[in-house]
């Protein structure tokens, strides 16, 4: 067990009161982000042990298998080690999985200064560009179609940001489909969910010169020009996180 209950109440260390986010059809889930994000907030800092089983089970309102349960899940996502007569212990950001959907939207939703919607601009620019570059080489007449297609509807919805916005979307998917990279478009598809639901990321940016740049981008695709491909895409998303960005102590 990674806990010990057996601490009588009158000498029970206090512990800090981790938020119950809303009830989930699966307790499982509930519980694993509220610590999660206890964890990546520091309320529980790299090298403390959690609060005992019954301790959570009090907090959580579950019972000791669902507690055990979400402790494996975090074990499994990096952020805590079980050690046997130690209980369990927070481990360090460097052991995180940091690309986990639960541990990832607790970072972006934590993120302060904006590092990490920064880290993830530069990451996600990184891969698209490998993208797109496939896409230039291995392109074919219906799939530049598609493409064109796409790029004609954030023309015409360039007066509705809600739209345009979706329709931006549907153009870096049909991108995506280009490749047979399908890791890289599982992670750029991760990275990006993330930060479409982060507020900060939604605000507004120039959508005339958003549009210019996608058709930079679709010009080196359709012209089969790998290397321009690459690099129109990789200025794209990082201009365009730099138009979005809100002023922090960063900058």
């Amino acid at each position: 067990m990674p806990f010990d209950a057996s601490v009588s109440a009158e000498r029970a260390p206090s512990y800090p009161t981790i938020a119950s986010r809303a009830k989930a059809p699966r307790l499982g889930v509930t519980v694993v982000a509220g610590l999660v994000d206890a964890i990546v907030r520091g309320d529980l800092p790299p090298g403390s042990s959690l609060p005992p089983e019954a301790v959570l089970c009090e907090q959580f309102g579950v019972s000791r298998t669902v507690i055990r349960e979400s402790v494996k899940r975090l074990e499994e996502k990096g952020l805590v080690t079980v050690a046997q007569g130690r209980g369990t212990q927070v481990l360090d950001a460097d052991s995180w999985n940091m690309v986990d959907a639960t541990v990832l939207s607790a970072l972006v939703a934590n993120d302060a200064t904006l590092g990490i919607l920064d880290d993830l601009s530069v990451v996600r620019a990184s891969l698209e560009g490998v993208i797109a570059r496939d896409a230039a080489g291995r392109r074919t007449p219906e799939e530049l179609d598609r493409l064109r297609e796409a790029l004609v509807l954030m023309r015409d919805t360039i007066d509705d940001e809600p739209r345009f916005n979706a329709a931006d979307v549907v153009f870096h998917t049909t991108v995506g489909e280009m490749t047979p990279n399908r890791l890289a478009v599982n992670l750029v598809n991760t990275l990006f969910g993330q930060a479409r639901e982060s507020a900060r990321f939604h605000l507004h940016s120039q959508l005339d010169v958003t549009l210019d740049e996608h058709e930079r981008v679709f010009a080196a695709i359709e012209a089969g020009d790998p290397d321009a491909a690459e690099q129109t895409m990789r200025a794209h998303i990082l201009d365009a996180w730099e138009r979005r960005r809100p002023p922090s102590p960063r900058h």
